[in-house]
């Protein structure tokens, strides 16, 4: 079986209505592009029927390959499976929701050239409701002070990646998968292209503002150590705070204004030091959780059902 130049990667979840569209306009720009791709689409459980439209797209357009996941394992989890599944030299990932515009595909193919290995598409205007837009600010604006890096928060997954830049992603075995960060921990030169960004076709967004914040806590516990850093400078403050009660205790104590020592101030001083001592060992707690879960050695998706291909 020959491989195809380039294949196309979308996880798809509550968008059913508009994959036929998805598949017609990336064939389009696709088949005047190069000689041979695929569309791997990748239902993660989406609860709206996408799977059996995904069939009925394969059957008459044999560059669209579907995966259906037995269960939804998330939406980097879903575009895992698709790069492990995807043959092309060069690959785009994007989302089935059209508003990232096939049409953007060719200027991002075309920005990896020479030392580029991934290109990704900054959204010049995003054309998402206030409340989708906050959320987004939020999510970034956590996750760089949790894991200490800088995120543009107008660029997501969409991009084309060379073939290398995927086989290192592949190769990596963490078990909680945040793609933007998988692509930046390998190192490859990237390029930022300006993209135009389209409205919502059909569905709405997987993610509700407590989901983000949940997949930030998630990315930063899985990509960094600051929360631990933190746990430390807590712990340092509160033994500045416990000496400086000490010390006026002492100096009370001292010049007679305290005549018998205080109940008050033994219960305030065994909750501080509790809070602190119970805030530590969450915060380990949820280290470890990590670590039993990658021990554990399970796979980040498992596939049920797959369907089409491409000769």
């Amino acid at each position: 079986m020959n491989n195809p130049s380039v294949s196309v990667v979308t996880p798809v979840y509550g968008c059913a209505g508009c994959l036929e569209d998805l598949a017609d306009r990336v064939s389009m720009v696709l088949a005047a592009r190069c000689d041979s791709f695929e569309i791997i689409m990748v239902d993660d459980a989406s609860p709206d029927g996408a799977w059996r439209r995904i069939n009925e797209i394969a059957a008459v357009q044999p560059t669209v390959r579907g995966l259906r996941l037995s269960r939804n394992f998330g939406q980097h989890a879903a575009i895992s499976a698709g790069l492990h599944h995807a043959r092309g030299d060069k690959i785009i990932v994007m989302d089935c929701d059209l508003q990232d515009l096939p049409e953007e595909i060719p200027a991002l193919l075309d920005a990896l050239q020479g030392e580029v290995a991934v290109a990704l598409a900054q959204r010049v205007e995003r054309r998402d409701s206030v409340f989708k837009r906050l959320g987004s600010w939020a999510f970034y604006r956590l996750l760089e002070w949790l894991t200490d890096s800088s995120h543009d928060h107008a660029i997501a997954n969409f991009g084309a990646y060379r073939r290398d830049v995927i086989d290192a992603i592949n190769a990596m075995p963490e078990t909680d998968r945040f793609f933007p960060l998988l692509v930046r921990w390998t190192g490859f030169t990237a390029k930022s292209v300006q993209v135009n960004h389209g409205r919502r076709h059909d569905g709405h967004s997987g993610y509700s503002l407590r989901q983000l914040i949940s997949l930030a806590t998630n990315v930063a516990l899985s990509f960094s150590d600051k929360p631990l850093r933190l746990v430390i400078r807590m712990g340092l403050v509160f033994a500045l705070f416990a000496l400086f009660i000490v010390a006026y205790s002492v100096y009370a104590y001292t010049a007679g204004n305290i005549q018998v020592a205080g109940f008050t101030s033994i219960i305030a001083s065994i909750w501080l030091v509790g809070s602190a001592i119970l805030s530590s060992v969450g915060v380990l707690g949820l280290y470890l959780g990590r670590l039993f879960n990658g021990a554990k050695g399970r796979p980040n998706f498992i596939i049920a059902e797959q369907i089409g291909g491409v000769s």
